[in-house]
C-alpha cells in the first residue's frame, strides 16, 4: 500500500507530467483560458489516461510480451489511446454537449497528447505491473488536472490585471507555467 502511495504522488506532484516532464503542453496552454473547460479537459484526460493505463498493460503484459512484439508498444499504445478518446468525444457530444463544445478541437488533440502515451511507455519502462500502472495512470492524470486548473485559475485572474503590451497574450502565460513549474519543484523532496 505504501508503495502505491509512493507512486501516486509522486507522479501526481513531484514528476507532475506537464510542468516536470513537459508533456501534454498542447492542451495545458490551449485549454486553461477557463476554470470550467480546463476541469472538464482534466476530466476527459483522467479518464483517458486511468483506462488507457488498464489496457495497454493487459495488451503489452498478455499479447505483446509472450508474442515477443514488444517493438510494436508504441504504435499499439496510439492505436488504443485513439479508440478511447473517440469513446470519450462520442460520450461528451451526447452526454455534456457544453463542455464538447467548449473544449473544441482540443478534444480529438487528447489522441496526440503526449502525456497519454507517455504514461502507457513509463509503465512499461519502469516494469510496473498492472495495478502499478494504473495507480501511475491515475497519479499522472491528476497532476495533469491539477496544473491545468491552477494554471486556468490564474489566467482568469491575469486577465484583469495591468500588463504591459509586450507580455500580454502568450508571453505571460509562458512565464505564469514556468513560475508554476519552479513551484513544483518544491515538491521533489516529498518521497
Amino acid at each position: 500500500m505504501k508503495e502505491l502511495l509512493i507512486i501516486a504522488i509522486g507522479s501526481a506532484l513531484v514528476n507532475n507530467v506537464v510542468l516536470s516532464q513537459f508533456l501534454g503542453i498542447c492542451p495545458f496552454l490551449g485549454v486553461s483560458k477557463k476554470v470550467d473547460t480546463a476541469a472538464g479537459m482534466g476530466g476527459a484526460v483522467v479518464f483517458v489516461i486511468t483506462i488507457a493505463s488498464f489496457v495497454t498493460g493487459l495488451i503489452y503484459k498478455f499479447i505483446l510480451t509472450p508474442l515477443g512484439f514488444e517493438y510494436l508498444q508504441t504504435i499499439v499504445f496510439i492505436l488504443i489511446i485513439a479508440a478511447l478518446v473517440q469513446f470519450v468525444e462520442m460520450f461528451l457530444k451526447k452526454a455534456m454537449p457544453p463542455l464538447y463544445n467548449a473544449l473544441g478541437v482540443y478534444l480529438p488533440l487528447i489522441t496526440t497528447n503526449c502525456a497519454v502515451l507517455g504514461v502507457a511507455l513509463t509503465n512499461v519502462q519502469k516494469e510496473y505491473n498492472l495495478l502499478q500502472g494504473v495507480i501511475n495512470g491515475i497519479g499522472t492524470s491528476v497532476g495533469f488536472l491539477i496544473a491545468i486548473v491552477i494554471m486556468a485559475g490564474i489566467r482568469e485572474k491575469i486577465e484583469y490585471n495591468d500588463i504591459s503590451e509586450s507580455f500580454q497574450g502568450t508571453p505571460i502565460v509562458l512565464v505564469t507555467a514556468s513560475l508554476m513549474a519552479i513551484a513544483f519543484c518544491g515538491f521533489s523532496g516529498l518521497i
